[in-house]
């Protein structure tokens, strides 16, 4: 051991010049510099920061009256509405803990994770309504009684009016009745500590039960701004809510714009029609979507978009890796794409492949292979390494060894709610261990090539579902494609492709349709590769548009092995 460091001085740290940091104090800012400008706009409601900020602290302090504190947790089921957006700030105000939960769970699912929070307060929008009183009784059944939470219904204007009726008589409260409880002048106070939990969110949870990803003050405070400055983001931007922000808090786009005292649109039902007008009609410049949503905007019919956009918009995706198929066709179009990636225990994105000025000279084509890969760590992130999973050596950075994709620093999530197992393997040697598989290039630039789950082996070679579906991206007819293993009685696995046709196609005859695309891959990609079987129809997707690969799985396992050619 060598000696303890020493500094030049023994200043000590005091309030004057040390606090905790948290996102919450970018809204009071905002509601200073910015009182009158736009904060939310969600059809015919609008706020301005200064609303918003007496709304959340309102909010903070009617929590507060009833019994809600530090240790507490407070859920949202609600898509992107004002609603959401104050309950990111008002319920830190109140030191307790948000869980935003995804509303395309299913209610055994909810019922699972408001038990396992202990959610003392559960806000939910009326459509919502009947989902949350279904979980409610399994959580009720469950726990004998001894969990019973504060409802409340936010009511929208957009939505049936019978739905708000029913939840007011089955004893909620409805929410704007709920903030007059409350004090619009409510002195809040930051978190002693930094390291105090801010959100809590669950993983889509595949394999077994969700688990409870718990962030902190610090890591959100920090990503919110990395988030300006690895996108170059403008004061006062206008950001369209396509992204759910009840996905990793929107990818921390939630505190981002209050600290760029920018404008939130907000969408409830995400369409290429909804996305397309916005940008027409409200001046949207940013917006964020999983590649599933940017494959709609490039196939949406003629009389759903208004092209050409009257200003650059840029987009960030991430979720699974775009095609650069899609990503050409955007850049088209007049998007300018961010490629991103991270996880929900990572804050959200946490690497972008950073736009290098010398590509703006190549082939497009090139540019799309370039942008599709997953690049370099953020600003805020400290740890970013493409690893042998048996000694966490690093693998060469020459684009072929894969290894695992680990992160380290700031921006990696506290841990797993009241789970040391799964938190001694996710940060066993010192780091946080993806699961994704991925190659470093020359560059530095790391890409994927799959989920360790994901990649098919067959004949002993490792295939990349996600190689053979980026090729397969590129046949005219294919809208949507997902490749999974399935058992093959010679090879023991093999590529089979789930395909979803554009809505042109002729689609009469599937036998010649499944020909011409096994015809197309051969001439694309080594023989292995090529998918031995390939289906027709919707591709079953989670509540952020990432197609959900192990129901493929079990689909492909359900039909039985293909059988032996006797050629």
């Amino acid at each position: 051991m060598g000696a303890p460091e020493r500094d030049i001085d023994d200043l000590p740290k005091n309030p004057a010049n040390y606090t905790a940091l948290t996102p919450i104090v970018f809204l009071e800012r905002a509601a200073l510099v910015h009182p009158n400008r736009n904060s939310v706009i969600h059809g015919s409601v609008t706020y301005t920061w200064q609303q918003t900020y007496r709304r959340c602290r309102q909010l903070a302090s009617a929590l507060t009256n009833r019994g809600v504190t530090f240790g507490s947790t407070v859920a949202v089921i609600a898509p992107n509405i004002p609603a959401m957006y104050e309950a990111h700030f008002g319920v830190p105000m109140s030191g307790a803990v948000l869980n935003a939960v995804n509303v395309r769970l299913n209610a055994e699912t909810i019922a699972f994770l408001l038990g396992h929070s202990q959610s003392a307060v559960i806000m939910v929008d009326q459509e919502f309504f009947g989902l949350a009183e279904e979980a409610l009784k399994i959580m009720a059944d469950k726990s004998k009684g001894k969990l019973k939470p504060i409802l409340i219904v936010i009511a929208d204007e957009n939505c049936d009016p019978k739905s708000l009726q029913y939840a007011l008589g089955r004893g909620a409260i409805e929410y704007e009745k709920f903030l007059e409880t409350g004090d619009p002048d409510f002195a809040w106070k930051p978190p002693q500590d930094e390291w105090h939990s801010i959100t809590l969110g669950y993983t889509s949870g595949t394999t077994a039960s969700p688990k409870g990803v718990v962030l902190h003050h610090r890591g959100a405070y920090l990503m919110a701004l990395s988030n300006v400055v690895v996108w170059g983001m403008q004061e006062g931007a206008v950001y369209l809510w396509t992204l759910p922000m009840f996905h990793c808090n929107g990818w921390c786009f939630t505190w981002t714009l209050a600290a760029l005292c920018g404008t939130s649109i907000c969408l409830r039902q995400v369409t290429a029609k909804g996305v397309y007008s916005a940008i027409a009609n409200l001046g949207v410049t940013h917006f964020c979507a999983a590649p599933v949503v940017l494959n709609a905007l490039v196939n949406a019919p003629k009389e759903d978009t208004i092209l050409p956009l009257p200003r650059t918009v840029h987009v960030m995706t991430a979720g699974a890796a775009p095609p650069p198929s899609v990503l050409f066709a955007m850049s088209q179009r007049g998007f300018r794409v961010a490629h991103t990636y991270g996880l929900s225990e990572t804050y959200g994105p946490s690497t972008i492949c950073a736009w290098k000025p010398e590509w703006d000279s190549l082939p497009p084509e090139t540019q799309a292979r370039l942008n599709a890969r997953q690049g370099v760590p953020y600003v805020a992130l400290e740890g970013l390494d493409v690893v042998h999973t048996q000694n966490m050596t690093p693998v060469p950075s020459d684009g072929k060894t894969v290894g695992e994709i680990v992160f380290r620093g700031n921006v990696v999530m506290k841990g797993y709610l009241k789970n040391p197992k799964a938190n001694k393997e996710a940060f066993a040697n010192g780091w946080f261990h993806s699961g994704d598989l991925g190659v470093k290039h020359p560059d530095g630039y790391i890409e994927i090539k799959d989920r360790s789950k994901d990649i098919i082996i067959s004949g002993g070679e490792n295939i990349s579902s996600v190689e053979v579906e980026n090729i397969l991206y590129q046949h005219p007819a294919i809208l949507e494609v997902s490749v999974v293993a399935r058992p093959d009685e010679q090879w023991g696995e093999s590529p089979c492709a789930f395909v979803t046709l554009k809505q042109d196609v002729d689609a009469s005859n599937e036998q010649r349709l499944a020909e011409d695309i096994m015809k197309f891959s051969r001439a694309k990609m080594p023989a292995f590769w090529v998918p031995k079987s390939v289906f027709f129809g919707p591709l079953p997707k989670t509540a952020t548009g990432k197609i959900q690969k192990h129901l493929l799985r079990a689909k492909a396992k359900e039909m039985g092995p293909v059988k032996k050619s006797r050629l």
